[in-house]
């Protein structure tokens, strides 16, 4: 078996829409969150996003491209071809040893929203015929591949909030097993729309809070509900000894990867937290490292239930004494939650902390809760020499995901 290793990252988040500027704002604890201003929010309950600020497609992106894709295809097609570029991959790599692994939550569901609107006020005739291959939620991977002419292994996976996580995961272990040289894997996400908001806040999911800084708080005592954000993560996976022939710029190892299945219930996670404890003990398999070396970027979402369970997840992975000495953070607390998006995002954020020896910190943390008792890195940055980074991810239906890197 192959050992794995990452050799390029893309990003679009709402605090920077390249990788620098993103890591940037991680470590200066940059809130991407404000009131919505893609749409009329008064008549909201839930008025706050953390959405891409000043994206321009132009700028990697030909118009015509531009036009025939959805907002979310837009923001993966970017964010890949700036981990391509980073990686060099592109002229040193036949097309049938690359693959494309990567996900999407919910799809093109602005395109969905607009197409719907024109049918109900024109009928059939007013339906774009470009909908459907707008829409469909693995056209993202299917416009990446065809970029890059990538003919060889092409997987969408869609695992709500764990979708790249899990893209990242399986594009891993088909690396790993010699199914390709190398893939693009991550996920994207554009669901910040009239429709959408309704739906996540009327299944409470939504915080309702009106000050920016009191609206994403993950492990605070104050959460009340996650902030919905957007954008694209994308890493090249390649097969170590593929890379150092070439001579390529490595970030990390990947050296683990756990999935799961609460098999519990629809939206809300297993108060047992057994099946995500799991996953994380899965992805550390064979990594023996000392606590205090390990930093967990933790999925937390800022809900009640979704916070209070990973603290249990990572005791009974970890053991409950040996759990306070991990460096823990939730970058959600400065991104929001970028649904399909955030596990990709957040592997680069564990990554980047993994070489740059900085945790980012949890921002607008004011109030512990008894519940959720770890080192969330409250609201600065701390330098710490760090060995190994994990990422957990837990979506709707149950799904769990976590990612192991370490230093090469």
């Amino acid at each position: 078996m192959s050992r794995v290793v990452i050799t390029g990252l893309g990003a679009v988040t709402p605090i920077g829409n390249d990788v620098k500027s993103f890591w940037d704002g991680l470590v200066n604890g940059k809130n991407g969150v404000d009131f919505i201003s893609y749409f009329d929010h008064s008549p909201f309950k839930y008025k706050m996003a953390a959405e891409v600020k000043n994206f321009d497609p132009s700028s990697r992106l030909d118009g015509n491209t531009v036009r025939r894709m959805d907002l979310f295809s837009q923001y993966a097609l970017y964010a890949a071809q700036e981990a391509m570029e980073d990686s060099g991959l592109e002229n040193s790599i036949d097309g049938e040893d690359l693959g494309v692994y990567f996900g999407s939550g919910v799809g093109g569901f602005n395109t969905f929203c607009s197409e719907h609107a024109n049918f109900i006020a024109g009928g059939v005739r007013k339906v774009s015929p470009l909908f459907v291959p707008k829409m469909i939620s693995n056209i993202a991977a299917g416009n990446i591949a065809i970029r890059y002419g990538a003919t060889g292994p092409c997987i969408s996976v869609t695992t709500a909030c764990a979708t790249s996580s899990s893209s990242i995961g399986e594009a891993y272990r088909a690396v790993k097993h010699g199914y390709a040289k190398a893939i693009i894997c991550g996920g994207s996400e554009a669901a910040i729309n009239p429709f959408s908001i309704a739906g996540f806040g009327n299944a409470q999911t939504l915080s309702p809070a009106t000050d920016r800084n009191a609206a994403s708080v993950p492990f605070d005592k104050r959460r009340d509900g996650f902030v919905m954000g957007e954008g694209a993560g994308v890493l090249i996976l390649e097969e170590y000894e593929h890379a150092l022939k070439r001579g390529a710029k490595i970030y990390a190892e990947v050296c683990g990867y756990g999935s799961t299945c609460d098999a519990y219930h629809m939206t809300a996670p297993n108060p047992e937290a057994k099946a995500s404890a799991k996953a994380i003990s899965e992805a550390l398999a064979g990594n023996e490292t000392d606590v205090s070396k390990i930093y967990l970027n933790a999925h937390g979402t800022g809900t009640k239930l979704n916070d209070k369970t990973e603290t249990l997840a990572v005791k009974q992975a970890f053991g409950e004494e040996m759990a306070k000495k991990l460096h823990i953070s939730s970058t959600k607390s400065m991104t929001g939650h970028m649904l399909g998006a955030a596990g990709a995002v957040e592997a680069i954020a564990s990554i980047l902390a993994l070489k740059n020896g900085i945790i980012p910190p949890t921002i607008n943390y004011l109030e512990p809760d008894e519940e959720c008792d770890l080192n969330y890195t409250p609201n600065k940055a701390v330098k710490a020499d760090i060995e190994l980074a994990l990422s957990t991810s837990f979506g709707f239906g149950g799904h769990n995901a976590c990612l192991a890197f370490k230093k090469i």
